[in-house]
């Protein structure tokens, strides 16, 4: 369910170098929730890890809130390139 520590230093190289970053943060919580989905597929039952997702699902949303409020221009860029929304 969780990502590997190589896959996390992918992301993080891919998104910047600095793993505090905001767009940084919510391309690894984009990548735990894609995992958490694809186990609930498996595991419909779950229902404690689904509490831990929708818990990642509002950490994302208020990041993204905040993203968009400090950097229109960039917060556009980062949803397209992470496959988010519209």
């Amino acid at each position: 369910m969780s990502i590997t520590q190589e896959r996390k230093t992918e992301i993080i190289k891919e998104y910047g170098n600095n793993p505090g970053a905001v767009d940084t943060q919510v391309a690894i919580l984009t990548e735990r929730i894609s995992n958490l989905t694809e186990h609930f597929k498996v595991n419909k039952k779950d229902h404690a890890s689904k509490r831990g997702l929708l818990v990642l699902v509002n950490r994302r949303k208020k990041l993204l809130k905040y993203y968009r409020r400090r950097n229109e221009q960039a917060y556009q860029q980062l949803i397209e390139k992470l496959g988010l929304r519209k």
